[in-house]
């Protein structure tokens, strides 16, 4: 197992990791969080080669997906960076990518009633604006749980929050910093439930948050 103590705040830098290789050829892996080997509760970057593919499969527990860079595609189509997925229990695929792509992946972690299939170009979502310059886009909600993307101008003051039922965080771009560090890009960060901290960004950044769903 690997960082599956949700009451343990975790911090990873991706840029500092080595890419594993997964069971298919082309396809490699940074870890961040997993229950077993090739099974079960699942987080990490993913790293497409140019014509890389996966076999047809279904995902029990459902496939969650940030596309962060290049185009990830399947038989439902072509999708650039920033596009968002929820594949729920039953939805069936092969993903490929002609010329690369990498994707953040969350895998096993759907609540058993969130059945419902997303697929979001955030570059053409609606935006909602807060003081200061901040922006959001409200990606899923079902229940307590609340996926985000969220724009933070550098300068403007932090906004301090608490995490009832914890939350991640995954640094698209640009540079942010709270009470305990600095994260650039390619930061992961887990808080646990019950923590609070007051992000700011040092650099324009953008940021995937996801809420209330480690309880």
């Amino acid at each position: 197992m690997l960082n599956m103590d949700f009451s343990q705040r975790v911090v990873i830098d991706t840029n500092n990791q080595q890419w594993v290789p997964s069971p298919k050829a082309g396809v490699w892996r940074k870890p961040l969080a997993r229950e077993e080997a090739e099974r079960g509760h699942a987080t990490s970057i993913v790293r497409y080669d140019a014509g890389a593919s996966f076999n047809g499969h279904n995902h029990p527990g459902g496939e969650e997906i940030l596309v962060l860079d290049g185009t990830f595609s399947d038989e439902t189509g072509d999708f650039p960076a920033l596009t968002y997925f929820r594949n729920p229990l039953g939805f069936r695929h092969a993903p490929f990518s002609k010329e690369g792509c990498l994707i953040l992946v969350k895998l096993h972690q759907f609540q058993s009633d969130d059945d419902k299939r997303l697929a979001i170009n955030t570059r053409e979502g609606l935006w909602h604006a807060r003081p200061h310059g901040l922006r959001y886009q409200i990606l899923h909600q079902h229940k307590s749980e609340s996926v985000v993307l969220v724009e933070l101008p550098a300068g403007a003051p932090g906004i301090t929050h608490e995490h009832p039922g914890g939350e991640e965080i995954y640094v698209i771009k640009g540079v942010i910093k709270d009470e305990w560090g600095t994260y650039p890009a390619g930061t992961w960060l887990r808080q646990p439930p019950g923590t609070s901290h007051c992000p700011y960004a040092v650099e324009d950044a953008l940021l995937w948050t996801k809420a209330g769903h480690l309880v």
